[in-house]
């Protein structure tokens, strides 16, 4: 399936038959906004948030790369102080990000980030009590 950023991230979506692929869409799946369609040079985009993640000096979060992620995937609710839970990202748009095992915990960072932002959290099995870790505007 043709893209406009190159990568065939379509043949593995499971939602595909909601959007109809990059070009049906043309380049904004479900109504949302894509990292990728966004930025013509994506690829350096890419890298240098990678760049910018291992920068941050986060104990154990090392990225070696970063994938185009649907926003219902990983918008996760986090627990405020004041007992409201918040979503950060669209559900419809698709944002860079990947998944960092713990050593020697049962708990991930998520990682999730786009032109704008980036937001590393923790989270337990199947994203189960999820934390905030770092939001950072870029």
């Amino acid at each position: 399936m043709k893209t406009f950023c190159g990568i065939d991230c379509c043949k593995d979506c499971n939602r595909l038959l909601e959007c109809g692929g990059c070009e049906q869409c043309k380049g904004h799946p479900f109504g949302g906004s894509c990292v990728a369609e966004r930025n013509k040079d994506f690829t350096s985009l890419r890298q240098l948030l990678i760049d910018e993640i291992n920068d941050l000096g986060i104990e154990g979060l090392a990225v070696s790369d970063l994938n185009l992620l649907t926003g219902s995937y990983v918008n996760l609710s986090y627990p405020l102080a004041n007992g409201f839970a918040v979503q950060f990202l669209k559900d419809d748009d698709i944002y860079l990000g990947n998944q960092v095992e713990q050593a020697d915990s049962e708990r991930c960072y998520g990682i999730v980030a786009n032109e704008d932002f980036i937001l590393v959290c923790e989270y337990g099995c199947n994203g189960s009590d999820p934390e905030i870790v770092l939001y950072k505007r870029r």
